[in-house]
């Protein structure tokens, strides 16, 4: 059995190298469009001269109204998405803004008192021994 060669991938000196051809049945890439400049986060924000209040990545965020004409578009989304007691971390992701950013953001509001932060229920750290017995009862009987 003779061992593979291996190809070049580069042509020789002085030989042109020739353009890839589609092959057939793949789709082609659409061509790129222009690119877009995103915000700089800074813009967004605005001067960070105020102090932040001490939000965790699982502080709940719930608004209390809806968005004032004054608002931003950030905040605005952030009122919408409020409605529901979400955590600061969800809010980051659904607006595809890092966490400082929402923390700034958040911080407006608060102090604004258009939202309320509140901490997270926190479940007991031991489970009932009424409620373990009955799980294990339950499963004793499958």
């Amino acid at each position: 059995m003779t061992p593979l060669q291996r190809r070049r991938r580069f042509p020789k000196a002085g030989q042109e190298p020739e353009p890839p051809t589609p092959q057939e049945g793949k789709a082609q890439d659409p061509p790129e469009g222009p690119k877009k400049n995103p915000e700089r986060l800074y813009v967004i924000t605005g001067p960070d001269g105020a102090e932040r209040s001490e939000l965790d990545l699982v502080t709940l965020i719930v608004a209390h109204a809806d968005p004032p004409p004054s608002a931003t578009p950030e905040q605005a989304a952030l009122l919408r998405l409020c409605t529901a007691p979400l955590s600061v971390a969800e809010l980051s992701a659904y607006l595809s803004l890092p966490f400082s950013v929402v923390t700034v953001l958040l911080t407006e509001l608060l102090t604004a008192e258009l939202v309320t932060a509140r901490a997270p229920v926190i479940r007991q750290a031991l489970a009932d021994r009424s409620l373990l017995e009955a799980v294990m009862h339950g499963l004793q009987r499958l």
